[in-house]
């Protein structure tokens, strides 16, 4: 066994096990701390496979925003851990059943795929994966990119118009209005008579 095939083995056992501490986390921290590793030990797969952009992605736009956003909304909020493993045991079977036909259709796969097959060439010197992934993901791999940005769109959506709740009591105002205003709507205009002291008028009286 070489040195990049031990580093193989232990970071993708690094990565089960996160993985499998992240469903099983009685803390939810815990189990958004688990997910940032699994996420790292991922890269870390990823850069063994020569996609170091995807490694880098996958650390800046996961570990560096999404997770932390996880945790500071887990921190912020009271969640009742208790109340959330009401139905654990109740849909285990279920889960159970979905995670080995998902763990089946991985192995087909990758047996089907890549065990039967040699292994690929060496890359070039110049090979740019990042350039080689934009030509597959624009090209080969165009429609299913526009199908899951637009799933990712109504996502948004739909969860914003899930949680948006409008109060009555709450003030807000019209961008349309402040754009249409004048200036007769703002500023008024008032005409005064002069008026002078009453002293220096008297001093002046009494000078004459």
């Amino acid at each position: 066994m070489t040195f990049n095939e031990l580093i193989f083995y232990a970071f993708s056992a690094v990565l089960l096990g996160s993985a499998l501490g992240v469903i099983t986390a009685r803390n939810p921290v815990h189990a958004a701390l688990l997910l940032v590793l699994a996420f790292c030990t991922s890269a870390g797969l990823w850069v063994q496979l020569q996609a170091e952009f995807l490694a880098i992605t996958l650390v800046l736009v996961y570990v560096g925003a999404v997770m932390v956003l996880f945790l500071f909304v887990v921190m912020m909020l009271d969640i009742n851990v208790a109340r959330l493993r009401e139905g654990f045991w109740r849909y285990l079977p279920l889960g159970t059943v979905v995670a080995l036909l998902l763990v089946g259709e991985m192995g087909l796969l990758l047996y089907s795929q890549f065990l039967d097959q040699p292994p690929p060439p060496a890359l070039p010197a110049d090979y740019s994966n990042t350039k080689e992934l934009g030509r597959l993901i624009y090209t080969e791999y165009v429609y299913p990119f526009e199908i899951a940005a637009v799933i990712l769109l109504v996502a948004i959506v739909s969860a914003i118009a899930l949680t948006l709740r409008r109060r009555k009591e709450s003030k807000y105002v019209d961008p349309a209005a402040q754009v249409a205003v004048r200036r007769q709507d703002r500023i008024r205009i008032v005409a005064m008579p002069a008026e002078r002291d009453d002293a220096e008028g008297g001093g002046r009286r009494a000078e004459g």
